[in-house]
């Protein structure tokens, strides 16, 4: 590596601290919580790493961003443009893609009516300006721009939003959003838009016209699409709406486990009918189990065996949402300040401070990954569920 050029995986590096913006403390420690990785034998660690050296492993989400130390201190450090990156995190984890989407929902702290136009242009532009200082990360906007990942020795970051919230009624932000390179964009977050209907909502009045015309953008424009906070009914018109394949980044199956958050088994075979993707979520307090009294690795990989069942390995990947530092603290800050309580709604639970064997990206997608070679799944079906699958959508779906 060179030392110059990584200059310490630093975000703004190239800024001063204090004199250009504000420093916090940050829960940067990647092994903050205690290991929970699966035993692996010699001969199960040579599989892992061959693995990860040969076929693409793509994270349908995650993300590099870090989380302040102090509880008191995360809304006003989300409300700064200058939120911290863990590239050092990132270049450990042997991911080669990750839809990526800066934290943009958790920008939405910043008003409690979530985030507006102006903040997504100064949020990507100031996040873009980090990365291009960086040597271990790039911005990937076609499907060539990610197959050279792996040689690159670098991750791919694929700018994603979370919701299209900000598009209002404006058609033509899509192509703008587009033009500023965004590949994957989700249709509602938990909430209902002038596009359909989010997953919180008590009534789902499915897809709008507005919606439909904005599926049809993303189709000629070539941008993917991502119905993980979708309320079902908005969920399986987006389905039937588009031309291309739909995406859940990041879910679970309802059956398992009775949550908004969770998708009912038809609307999972609908989305695989179509050609999509499902990734296995592991947010903390998510995909949970009955029969799992806490949120583990085991919990969320009974949910990724129940949608291969369900649905099929070619339909399947991993979309673990994690990111760096306490995640539950930020997602009830988050939750507090646009109070939204229902998307966990359903079920009774102790709450988990984290998940045991995914708390980071670091060791997120290596311990899913390492699970199913203990499982015994085949080396093909394991390169599928890692990385195979999405690449195959992303060639279809992104215009190069």
């Amino acid at each position: 590596m060179n030392e110059k050029k990584y200059n310490g995986y630093q975000s703004f590096s190239y800024l001063t601290a204090h004199a250009d913006y504000t420093l916090y403390e940050l829960d940067d420690d990647i092994n903050r919580t205690p290991d929970h990785s699966p035993h692996l034998t010699s001969e199960e660690e040579e599989k892992v790493s061959e693995l990860f050296t040969k076929h693409p492993i793509v994270s349908l989400r995650d993300h590099g961003f870090i989380v302040p130390k102090q509880y008191e201190d995360i809304l006003p450090y989300c409300s700064e443009l200058h939120t911290a990156f863990h590239y050092e995190g990132i270049a450990q984890s042997g991911i080669d893609v990750i839809f990526e989407n800066f934290m943009d929902g958790i920008a939405a702290l910043t008003s409690k009516n979530g985030l507006k136009w102006e903040d997504v242009i100064y949020l990507l532009g100031m996040r873009y300006a980090d990365i291009q200082k960086q040597d271990t990360v790039y911005l990937a906007y076609s499907y060539n721009d990610l197959k050279t990942a792996k040689r690159r020795k670098q991750t791919a970051l694929l700018p994603s939003l979370e919701a299209a919230n900000i598009l209002e009624n404006e058609i033509d932000r899509v192509d703008i959003l587009y033009g500023l390179g965004i590949r994957c964009m989700g249709i509602t977050y938990n909430e209902s838009n002038t596009l359909g209907s989010g997953l919180a909502e008590k009534k789902d009045g499915g897809l709008t016209n507005f919606g439909r015309r904005v599926i049809e953008r993303m189709n000629k424009l070539g941008m993917l699409i991502d119905i993980s906070h979708c309320g079902d009914e908005t969920s399986f018109d987006v389905i039937e709406a588009s031309s291309d394949p739909v995406l859940m980044t990041h879910a679970g199956a309802r059956t398992l486990w009775n949550t908004p958050r969770m998708k009912p088994d038809d609307l999972l075979k609908a989305c695989a009918e179509k050609g999509g993707l499902i990734g296995v979520c592991a947010a903390p307090n998510t995909t949970l189990t009955k029969s799992s009294p806490e949120h583990t690795l085991e919990s969320v990989m009974e949910h990724f065996e129940y949608m291969k069942e369900l649905v099929g390995i070619d339909h399947v990947g991993l979309g673990p949402d994690t990111f760096y530092g306490d995640h539950t603290a930020l997602q009830y800050a988050f939750d507090n300040r646009l109070r939204i309580s229902d998307s966990h709604s359903g079920e009774t639970f102790e709450t988990s401070s984290y998940v045991k064997g995914l708390e980071n990206p670091t060791e997120a997608m290596k311990n899913m990954i390492s699970w199913l070679v203990k499982q015994q799944y085949t080396q093909k079906d394991i390169a599928k569920a890692a990385g195979k699958n999405a690449m195959r959508i992303m060639k279809k779906v992104l215009k190069d």
